[in-house]
């Protein structure tokens, strides 16, 4: 039997493998938190060198969480926590707990000086793990808001909030039984934590000098538009 401690300190070492970082110096050799928003995300990663790289930091990112919550958190069982409450499945929490300390790891990693992304894609690998109907209705918010108003950022916040609205409805009006009333309150958790990661772009959003999306097609990024050796 394994402790929470355990737990903690393995889901927090994947979450802080930096996806979005080592792709773009493996890649490209570019750092990129030095070009973009300066975000190690891959959104950023999107923006500076493309959607091949992109989608391979997304990959990582959503992987991570996935790893923590679907993997680790199948392979140990915390220890002293109560097995029998009415409001909570240990199974779920386990899994909330390798969840959150995997995204804790996205946003402050070890291996990245603790300078790390914003934790959306984690956050989705995570729930994905844990219930894939809620956050297949996060992410069709996501796509929703993101060709309507063209703002990742915006699209990210939302998606995060649909997704215990999502939980709240299947659960308690529904009365889909197997949704952990622990999912539903970490998940708000999560959500409110995810919001405060993306202050900088609510301010933007408000201002109306946050970055859109200009166009759906697949993203060349900084480097194909040489913009990036431009800078340097």
């Amino acid at each position: 039997m394994i402790s929470i401690t355990v737990i903690v300190i393995l889901s927090y070492l994947v979450g802080s493998i930096p996806g979005s970082l080592w792709v773009g110096k493996l890649m490209h050799g570019v750092d990129v938190r030095e070009h973009g928003s300066g975000n190690a995300g891959a959104t950023n990663v999107f923006r500076v060198l493309g959607w091949k790289a992109g989608v391979l930091a997304t990959l990582v990112d959503v992987g991570k969480g996935f790893l923590a919550a679907g993997v680790i958190a199948e392979l140990v069982r915390i220890d002293g926590l109560p097995q029998n409450l009415p409001f909570w499945r240990i199974e779920t929490v386990t899994q909330l707990v390798a969840g959150v300390a995997a995204i804790g790891g996205h946003m402050f990693p070890v291996f990245a000086g603790f300078k790390g992304g914003k934790g959306m894609n984690t956050s989705m690998g995570i729930l994905l793990a844990i219930t894939p109907v809620s956050i297949s209705v996060s992410v069709a918010v996501f796509i929703f808001v993101l060709l309507a108003r063209k703002a990742v950022s915006l699209a990210s916040m939302t998606a995060a909030i649909a997704f215990p609205v999502s939980v709240g409805v299947r659960k308690y009006y529904l009365g889909i039984d197997q949704l952990d009333a622990s999912l539903f309150i970490i998940s708000i958790l999560i959500a409110v934590g995810l919001i405060w990661a993306h202050r900088s772009n609510i301010k933007r959003l408000i201002n109306g000098t946050e970055n859109r999306v200009g166009t759906f097609r697949p993203a060349r990024g900084m480097i194909g538009r040489g913009e990036l050796s431009k800078s340097q």
